[in-house]
């Protein structure tokens, strides 16, 4: 994203856990002499008073109210307060995708001060922030051994995070609340999640050691029974084969057309921190589910558009891949999907029916790509015996757009 109407400069002060007493000089000079500070309320109270500087605290909510702030002064410059390392979960990465100027005078960061405190390497663990986000984010990163520091968004968050664990399978991950980190009253508990009961101080980070019998996987083709579904889900071995074709890549956007229980779009965004999904599902119910199904498997920020394709997809970001498992027979929705997608990106089409494979033969025929039929057949009771049950014969189109 990003805004016409900026300063001209942003300078982002770190304040550490000592406050204003704990900063250098060069960072206090900055400070005092700034004619505009904005500001938490918390981080403007420790500023001594200046005559004529005009403060200004952080619009609530942020999203909202901040290009509308960004505009207000636009073409001045501005020093802002920010906790530690304001780009390590902080106010900078948010002024910098606004396409704001921005200059970083940084402090010790709350994941220096934890990692110190735990005596963790800094490659020995994930960093998850949950700071106007879902708690649920955590679950992508769990898996037995893992070490993960959460970035705390208030005092509650740590018995949400438990709850979490405990609830997902991991209830028998340790975990250890760092409070107020780097100041006088800094503390340390620590706990069983299926247990967790003690108070937290409103600053914490949250130290996981993870243990337990929880999903953990980022390869493609989770089992079916991961997902709550009415039928309408893309099996694992044809999930795991249009996966494999999607070529999910760090940073790229997938939109999952006919999405039904979510389960493309969800693998993609699970397959890298940076992947992202737009679901378009047209039934209220299955968007729903949609949405539970991504809070339980990690990716609680998968987007859903509830409509039908084509009408659906007009405005929508372009897409980097393309999964149609629903809708494509419907008119223009191939088209449409042929023509979004970013030069080099990949589509990849499931269809069940003669009327969808006659329709994905033309394509090939026009289009050139990859057409294959997909039969599984799972071994089961036929009487005391057993055999094989055939799913489903699948027909699969792949298409990659011209790079030029």
């Amino acid at each position: 994203m990003s805004s016409t109407g900026v300063p001209s400069e942003i300078v982002v002060v770190g304040i550490g856990a000592d406050g204003w007493v704990g900063l250098p000089e060069p960072s206090r000079s900055l400070v005092l002499g700034a004619s505009v500070l904005w500001g938490g309320s918390r981080h403007l109270s420790l500023v001594p008073a200046v005559s004529d500087q005009s403060r200004v605290t952080w619009p609530s909510p942020l999203s909202s109210g901040l290009p509308g702030l960004l505009a207000e002064y636009a073409g001045r410059p501005i020093v802002a307060l920010a906790s530690g390392d304001p780009l390590v979960s902080g106010i900078a990465t948010t002024l910098l995708e606004y396409g704001a100027p921005v200059r970083v005078v940084p402090a010790i960061s709350s994941v220096a001060l934890a990692r110190a405190r735990m005596g963790w390497s800094s490659s020995s663990h994930a960093v998850v922030t949950v700071v106007g986000r879902s708690v649920s984010t955590v679950l992508r990163e769990c898996a037995p051994g893992r070490r993960i520091l959460v970035l705390s968004s208030d005092a509650s968050t740590p018995a949400s995070v438990a709850a979490l664990l405990t609830s997902a399978g991991w209830g028998s991950s340790r975990m250890t609340v760092l409070g107020d980190l780097g100041s006088s009253s800094e503390s340390s508990v620590s706990g069983v999640a299926s247990s967790w009961s003690g108070e937290s101080p409103a600053l914490n980070v949250i130290a996981i050691e993870v243990a337990g019998h929880g999903l953990a996987s980022w390869a493609p083709g989770l089992p079916d029974d991961a997902y709550e579904n009415d039928g309408q889900l893309t099996k694992r071995d044809l999930r795991a084969s249009a996966l494999a074709r999607l070529v999910p890549a760090p940073g790229q956007l997938l939109w999952d057309v006919g999405a039904g229980a979510g389960s493309i779009g969800i693998e993609w965004m699970r397959s890298h921190p940076t992947c992202r999904t737009i679901a378009i599902e047209s039934n209220p119910e299955r968007a729903a589910r949609i949405a539970r199904n991504a809070h339980a498997l990690g990716v609680p920020d998968l987007q859903i558009v509830e409509g039908r394709a084509p009408s659906a997809l007009g405005g929508l970001d372009a897409p980097d891949a393309i999964f149609i498992g629903g809708g494509t027979t419907r008119e223009g929705v191939l088209d449409t999907c042929l023509a979004a997608l970013k030069p080099g990106g990949r589509l990849v089409v499931h269809g069940v029916t003669l009327e969808t494979e006659v329709l994905l033969a033309k394509a090939y025929a026009d289009h050139g790509g990859e057409l294959t039929r997909v039969g599984i057949e799972v071994a089961a009771p036929v009487g005391t015996y057993t055999g094989w049950s055939p799913s489903r014969v699948v027909t699969q189109w792949v298409w990659t757009a011209a790079r030029g």
